[in-house]
């Protein structure tokens, strides 16, 4: 049996190809079922996201191409274009990739950790379509032991490495507690939706998305229980924000510093936070000026993230030696798992060989046999049949000069020898 890992990522191949090689929620079991179903797989799982697509096999044979063709086959793609961006690694190194894939190491963003969850997702999908079997079922428990390991002992997750989530880490310093903190996010677009996403997480329970048209910003405020407004209403929306974050297309600023003069009066100069990510700027320079504003801007969170890369690049390699060592780990479990497995065998067919002797004897006894010649045949005819296979092997292997084996024979047959008298 041979670990099979195979497929392709956001380093090997586009957006475009990418795309056409996901699964779908509603693809998952017929592929899983269809490539279950391949004469070489006998246990599979597929993990399918925005930015891989790969599949994890114990086949009877590495079996990567044919794997590769039924990859192609089912998305309609030629076999040539998934070569060219394909990779796949065996055994040991089909661990060690699995390992680093759950804890981060091989994400677009390192140490992100929505990956730990879709590996999750997988393996339960996998275990559905009944796809896993004893080798998949140990890997993958062991993976998820080893990346909560390695969540736990180094700080991989710990540090902010995107625009959104810095926003958020550097209003953290400035508020104790977030769920009496009002924010206000100005502009709808893809950041703005993570940062909503991110402060609604850390305890932001009253919010307000401002963008140009309404119905945009109720579309993300909605799904946060948060509250839609236009530009036009911010002036009196910032008399109540702690924490302003905004990212538009606007040409010009949005919040001029008389604008936020003003609501501070009002707010009698309770302290604001503000992040301008927007290029050009959201929020004239001249508002970092004013005593109560703390005001940063996307070249200040560019630093908090490039100073967290560090972090995490220092915990990564943590992260690599906790691997290192689950490999071993799974390794060794895997070679007890083998020898129970033929330990269970050998005893089976000795069972059977005993078992058949025994009837043999009970039938001559009950045909009124001497009881004395059938122990005395028992014996022998067990002796032989147990006995058998094994010189028979012993008679070949000195014959080829397989020293290895007649030696492993000695230790696994004989008595140890007594020590000799003095």
């Amino acid at each position: 049996m041979t670990l099979l890992a195979l497929g392709i990522n956001h380093r090997t191949a586009t957006v475009e190809v990418r795309e056409q090689v996901a699964f779908t929620p509603a693809q998952l079991e017929s592929a899983l079922t269809e490539l279950r179903g391949l004469p070489e797989v006998r246990e599979a799982a597929l993990l399918s996201t925005c930015n891989r697509t790969e599949l994890y096999c114990v086949t009877d044979t590495a079996g990567e191409r044919e794997i590769l063709d039924w990859l192609g086959r089912f998305h309609g793609l030629a076999i040539e274009d998934l070569t060219r961006c394909a990779y796949h690694y065996l055994e040991n190194d089909a661990a060690r990739h699995l390992m680093r894939v759950a804890v981060g190491l091989d994400s677009m963003v390192l140490g992100e950790p929505q990956i730990l969850g879709q590996l999750k997702e997988a393996y339960q999908s996998a275990r559905r379509a009944h796809g896993l079997g004893g080798e998949l079922e140990c890997l993958f428990q062991h993976t998820f032991a080893v990346a909560k390991q390695v969540r736990t002992r180094t700080g991989i997750g710990r540090n902010p490495v995107s625009v959104a989530y810095a926003a958020v880490s550097l209003a953290s310093r400035i508020f104790d507690d977030f769920s009496r903190s009002r924010a206000l996010l100005i502009g709808a677009g893809e950041t703005i939706e993570l940062v909503a996403r991110h402060l609604h997480e850390a305890g932001v329970r009253q919010l307000t998305v401002a963008n140009r048209t309404r119905e945009r910003a109720e579309q993300l405020a909605g799904t946060l229980g948060g509250a839609a407004i236009t530009l036009d209403e911010i002036p009196e929306a910032l008399v109540r924000a702690d924490i302003v974050i905004s990212s538009t297309a606007a040409p010009l600023p949005l919040l001029g510093k008389g604008m936020v003069e003003r609501a501070l009066r009002q707010r009698r100069h309770r302290p604001v936070f503000m992040v301008d990510i927007a290029v050009p700027r959201d929020i004239e320079p001249e508002v970092g000026e004013l005593g109560d504003v703390f005001l940063y801007t996307v070249d200040d969170l560019e630093a908090v993230i490039e100073e967290n890369r560090r972090h995490r690049q220092v915990a990564a390699d943590q992260a690599e030696s906790l691997i290192e060592h689950g490999v071993g780990g799974w390794q060794h479990e895997r070679r007890l798992r083998s020898g129970g497995a033929l330990i269970r065998e050998v005893r089976a067919r000795g069972e059977a060989l005993r078992d058949l002797s025994r009837d043999q004897a009970l039938a001559r006894l009950a045909r009124g046999e001497d009881p004395e010649e059938v122990v005395r045949r028992l014996a022998h005819q067990l002796t032989n049949r147990l006995l058998h296979r094994p010189t028979v092997a012993l008679r070949d292997a000195a014959s080829d000069e397989q020293h290895e084996l007649l030696d492993a024979a000695a230790a696994l047959l004989l008595d140890e020898p007594s020590d000799p008298s003095p």
